[in-house]
């Protein structure tokens, strides 16, 4: 990973911290969030496509790593999920993991694959109430932000969170409620944050079902690794990234474009098929078309 990289993503923590620090909440995906005074509550919803029956685990974070289990619920069927985390005030990762959903491109309903999983970090837990997703995009932040130097710590949650929701032109990843394409005329009435964010997700699933993937989920895992050395090109840390068994075209290996032309490609190619019911057109998302297919695939 180049020294260009770290400088660019420790300035990022700088100005999350710095934000916190004035009181300034939302944007730029600072990661920070509130709980139940009560009892550090938390609730939020589980996103790729509404995953129902998943299972949701919260971890403390010590030291930049994985800690105790400090929490757990089960999503219902819109996804959404409630859980107590006691008083932790600290650095939190939620897990989630088994459940079905409706996959995009396929239209068909799908079970988490065994071994995938989706995560969320927040930098945070204190006083109040506070509302989040896990996605995809969540999940590549987590595994981003665990392989920074000095692992999870709050300032590296906080870069990673808005380096992910900056490269996918999303302002907050973790509040903002992706659109579901799958919902007719969803786009007339979403913001550009919520189509980008759900037009982004369907476009994965896009991608795996152009590579005969069984599991879109499968599609999650990879992009997360690709995603934890900073730069979305088919590889971490040098190595090229297995893609699943599901994947029948390269013997299963992630080309370099996956998280730029090709995740573009796959975006348009939704947006001009049957299954997007949004009411949006391509040109609706293009200034993110172009973004990712003009990428290097720097984070």
């Amino acid at each position: 990973m180049s020294r260009t990289w770290f400088q660019r993503t420790g300035m990022m923590a700088a100005l999350a911290i710095s934000l916190v620090a004035a009181g300034c909440g939302g944007g730029g995906g600072s990661g920070v969030e509130t709980a139940d005074s009560a009892g550090a509550g938390i609730d939020g919803s589980v996103t790729k496509g509404p995953v129902s029956h998943a299972t949701v685990t919260a971890y403390a974070i010590s030291g930049g790593q994985v800690g105790p289990q400090i929490g757990t619920a089960t999503t219902d069927a819109s996804g959404h999920f409630t859980m107590s985390v006691g008083g932790h005030a600290g650095p939190l990762m939620l897990k989630a993991s088994g459940g079905t959903y409706q996959d995009e491109a396929t239209g068909a309903s799908m079970a988490m694959a065994p071994g995938d999983v989706m995560t969320a970090l927040m930098a945070s837990v204190v006083a109040g109430t506070n509302s989040l997703q896990i996605t995809p995009l969540t999940a590549m932040a987590q595994a981003l932000a665990q392989q920074m130097a000095g692992g999870m710590t709050e300032a590296n949650i906080a870069a990673a969170n808005a380096a992910m929701g900056n490269y996918f032109s999303v302002s907050d990843i973790l509040h903002v409620h992706p659109m579901n394409p799958l919902t007719p005329g969803a786009g007339t009435a979403a913001s550009q944050d919520a189509r980008n964010y759900g037009m982004t997700l369907a476009a994965m699933s896009q991608y795996a079902k152009t590579l005969n993937m069984s599991v879109s989920s499968s599609m999650v895992t990879a992009m997360m690794s690709d995603a934890s050395d900073g730069t979305m090109d088919g590889r971490k840390a040098g190595t090229q990234i297995t893609m699943g068994t599901g994947a029948m075209m390269g013997g299963g290996m992630m080309a370099s474009s996956a998280g730029t032309g090709s995740l573009a490609a796959s975006m348009s190619d939704f947006m001009s098929s049957t299954a997007n019911m949004s009411g949006l057109m391509p040109t609706d998302m293009a200034a993110l078309l172009q973004k990712l297919t003009a990428s290097s695939g720097k984070i």
